[in-house]
């Protein structure tokens, strides 16, 4: 991104063009969305979506899986991070759900875990898949980087944060970890949570993996959609709260329908209840 870009982006607002008889013509600005996870596609998509229906509004996407979002728009930098968690220091509008995929082996015949048994495995407790009817093999754990909101929804949602092994390989990319998953034979069998649109997009395609079902819920896009798998992550956009425009007309655009379904390409959209 360019430093005119930038600065354009600090000055960002919602301009209204009139033609003569008045009516009004169209959105119009500069706009910095910020991230560092797994929706980058989903985010660029969108944009170049918004900006094809509004000609004169400028998206620049700032993704780096090292950067802090939310630290870029309390600087200015950006006006809107992509996260899956809220803040109460930001505004935040949901868009769509991701769930977290259990990924294993295709070789792994263990049938499925409870939520109980995954913070168990992931704290160190289970050590070994014959423990959950699975084969005798030790269980290599597969952790993501501390920066991501994968790992922070997932150990909040387990309650089991600060309690992964600090000697877990760790992996920053969803298709790596499905790459280390298929790499490892036994005597170990590697347990790992990625993205589970990723996950999907790997079983659909004939990648050596398998998705466990957790407490007894198929991980589907239906059951992430209407909660019953309960292990899934929001997909967030979070603003200063001071009323913004243009970062309004694309929450507004990225919850409509056209929105919701450059969304649901890869992740699941709002439901509609």
């Amino acid at each position: 991104m360019t430093l005119g870009r930038l600065v354009a982006g600090l000055l960002v607002g919602l301009a209204l063009s009139t033609s003569p008889s008045g009516t009004v013509a169209q959105t119009v600005g500069n706009l910095v969305i910020a991230g560092n996870g797994p929706e980058q596609v989903t985010i660029e998509a969108l944009a170049r979506a918004f900006e094809k229906a509004n000609p004169r509004a400028y998206i620049d996407i700032v993704w780096d899986e090292h950067s802090n979002p939310l630290q870029l728009v309390t600087t200015g930098q950006a006006q809107i991070a992509v996260t899956g968690a809220e803040n109460s220091a930001f505004a935040a509008t949901q868009i769509g759900w991701d769930g977290i995929g259990i990924v294993v082996h295709l070789s792994n015949f263990t049938k499925e875990v409870t939520t109980q048994q995954i913070a168990d495995i992931f704290s160190g407790k289970i050590t070994e898949w014959s423990e959950l009817g699975g084969p005798e093999t030790i269980i290599r754990l597969i952790d993501r980087p501390h920066h991501q909101h994968i790992r922070e929804a997932f150990e909040t949602q387990l309650g089991i944060v600060g309690r992964i092994p600090a000697s877990t390989h760790v992996i920053d990319e969803d298709e790596m970890v499905v790459k280390t998953v298929v790499g490892t034979v036994p005597p170990l069998s590697s347990a790992a949570y990625i993205s589970l649109s990723t996950g999907l997009a790997a079983v659909s395609h004939g990648v050596a993996v398998r998705l466990l079902p957790v407490d007894k819920v198929e991980p589907e896009v239906p059951t992430v959609k209407d909660g019953r798998y309960h292990l899934r992550r929001p997909l967030l956009l979070l603003s200063k709260k001071e009323p913004h425009s243009l970062v309004e007309a694309f929450t507004q655009f990225a919850r409509s329908a056209p929105g919701q379904m450059i969304i649901g390409e890869i992740y699941v959209g709002m439901s509609n209840k």
